[in-house]
């Protein structure tokens, strides 16, 4: 289940020095429609990746599979290959890996049920996992021609800016972590330094090959004048960019599919501590909203296709992450019963029921079902609005 989706699209992000989000143009690019359909099949496609996941690690463990299946609905193609019915459907909304003794116990030795304790773990997290790869993937192709990357290197300061000093940051400080949090890219800087209210700073940085700790570091925003004469709003710092290389661009992919998981989390940090509430979170009609948004305000056909692939590898990452999150129904929430049932074992010599657990699983999904009800309802509400 996608969450976050009005969060984490406040974080912004970077392509070789092209900012991914909204720009001004004069006409939008392409119609409505092409992006709603496009936003569609990444879901599809997204839900499809996952289902494989699961299909190839069980199969890889000696799993029984009795049906995968590309789409859902009816079935137009299937054709059976041993003791799989591999299956395209009439709906491009995701599709399904149907394996022996996953919904109730089998006698057949190659069931789910009747595997060890680390084949089910890899085939449950197998689907996150293939989430994760494939928007690590679509980072790497939009990286692939980056001739440049800007990095949270401070190149110079603004006139009149006093956070310059021997015992503040100096020209050449790489920001290394803000507020304990770790900075991965360059767009971590405006979210990390947006995020602290106090101006006090606990800052972490590399200068001449050593790390600097600068506690209770105060920083406040002001007004200041750019290269360009313009005056802004900020903290007046200033930073570069680095000519990207192989290696810098496999670095950079990594570094920002690991800072997606991240704003995963931060976004449901916000929520836990009541920084964000439920009207902050978008789901699958938010998203797709977002995308054609993202499309329509591109300022040319291949900017809209590079953004949406963008925010197609962030949602890719949030399916990844909340999938994992230990909640019924979830394959999180799968892998929680198999630690519970795990530890049972070696201290009482017993597992939980399968039926309790299967109730847990059907009630969680009740519940998700309904929370996804009520995202939808709000998100559809947001665009009448």
């Amino acid at each position: 289940m996608p969450g976050g989706g009005e969060i984490y699209a406040l974080s912004g992000g970077y392509t070789g020095g092209r900012q991914i989000g909204p720009c001004r143009c004069t006409e939008p690019v392409g119609g409505t429609m092409i992006y709603i359909i496009a936003a569609i099949l990444i879901f599809g496609v997204l839900i499809a990746v996952h289902e494989l996941g699961h299909f190839l690690a069980a199969k890889a463990c000696g799993v029984r599979v009795n049906e995968f299946s590309i789409g859902m609905g009816p079935t137009i193609l299937h054709k059976t290959k041993g003791d799989t019915t591999y299956s395209l459907r009439l709906l491009p909304i995701g599709g399904f890996c149907a394996m022996e003794g996953e919904e109730e116990d089998s006698n057949d030795p190659t069931a789910l049920n009747n595997q060890s304790f680390w084949k089910k773990l890899i085939i449950f997290a197998a689907g996150a996992f293939m989430n994760f790869l494939t928007g690590l993937i679509i980072i790497v192709v939009l990286y692939a021609g980056a001739k440049a990357f800007y990095v949270p290197v401070i190149t110079d300061f603004a006139d009149g800016c006093p956070l310059q000093s021997e015992s503040g940051l100096q020209v050449g400080d790489r920001l290394v972590s803000i507020d304990g949090e770790r900075v991965y890219v360059y767009s971590d800087v405006s979210l990390l330094l947006g995020r602290n209210k106090t101006g006090v700073f606990d800052l972490k940085v590399k200068r001449d090959g050593q790390t600097v700790t600068l506690k209770d570091f105060p920083m406040e925003r002001a007004e200041y004048t750019d290269q360009q004469g313009q005056t802004y709003t900020g903290f007046g710092l200033m930073f570069g960019a680095e000519e990207a290389t192989v290696g810098s661009r496999l670095r950079y992919s990594w570094n920002n599919a690991v800072d997606f998981v991240r704003i995963v989390r931060l976004s449901l940090q916000m929520l836990v501590t009541g920084e964000a509430g439920l009207k902050d979170v978008s789901g699958p009609v938010g998203i797709v909203s977002t995308i054609t948004d993202v499309g329509e305000q591109a300022e040319s056909a291949s900017a809209a296709v590079e953004n949406i692939a963008y925010l197609a590898a962030l949602v890719a990452v949030n399916l990844a992450v909340m999938n994992l999150l230990p909640l019924p129904a979830l394959d999180g929430g799968k892998i929680f019963f198999l630690v519970v049932n795990a530890l049972c074992m070696l201290t009482i010599r017993k597992k939980i029921p399968a039926k309790f657990e299967s109730y847990v699983h059907l009630a969680g999904f009740a519940l998700l079902m309904l929370l996804m009800l009520v995202i939808t309802f709000q998100d559809v509400w947001k665009l009448f609005q």
